[in-house]
């Protein structure tokens, strides 16, 4: 019996974040790990900062991911004809949620799963890395109830409530009667 969660390809997912600095890249390392062979993780900025946040860093390898490639990096570099083609596109800030993006090729399906912002906590170094692995943990729930999902199997509809739903979770920064 073919497993119900295995995709009949590889889906192509990307975070997006207005800086891709801190939680858009702590999703797409959590996604690249969790997800491997089933998902391709990417995550970009609307204004990407150049650099990625040392705690989301720091936060990824004390969890057990790799670091490695990640990096900042605008939206466009996914907006253009020869860009992987996104299957999944997830905001995980309320800035960028907001933003008008570009037109993704292929029309991808999308949803909102705003977290707090990390990166805007101030005071000890303590206090920064506490908001790093809170953030880490709600997207690590997230990405796990995403993975387990059989989409495959879903129709378009069903599907989309799902990812609603999951964005909705734990740590949700809109209403849970706000729209995508």
């Amino acid at each position: 019996m073919p497993d119900p969660h295995a995709p009949s390809h590889i889906h192509n997912v990307l975070f997006l974040c207005t800086g891709n600095s801190a939680r858009s890249i702590l999703a797409e390392g959590i996604l690249r790990k969790d997800g491997a062979g089933r998902f391709n993780a990417f995550s970009a900025g609307s204004q990407p900062k150049g650099s990625v946040n040392h705690f989301a860093l720091h936060c990824l390898e004390r969890a057990g991911y790799p670091i490695d490639g990640l990096r900042s990096k605008s939206w466009d570099e996914f907006a253009t004809p020869d860009a992987p083609k996104m299957d999944f596109i997830f905001t995980v800030c309320d800035a960028a949620h907001g933003e008008a993006c570009p037109v993704w090729p292929g029309h991808p399906m999308s949803a909102h799963w705003g977290i707090e912002d990390p990166a805007r906590v101030e005071g000890s170094g303590i206090d920064k890395e506490t908001a790093f692995v809170t953030a880490l943990r709600f997207l690590k729930n997230r990405i796990n109830a995403f993975i387990a999902l059989p989409v495959a199997s879903l129709d378009k509809t069903s599907l989309r409530a799902q990812l609603v739903e999951i964005g909705q979770s734990e740590g949700a920064t809109l209403p849970r009667n706000s729209a995508a």
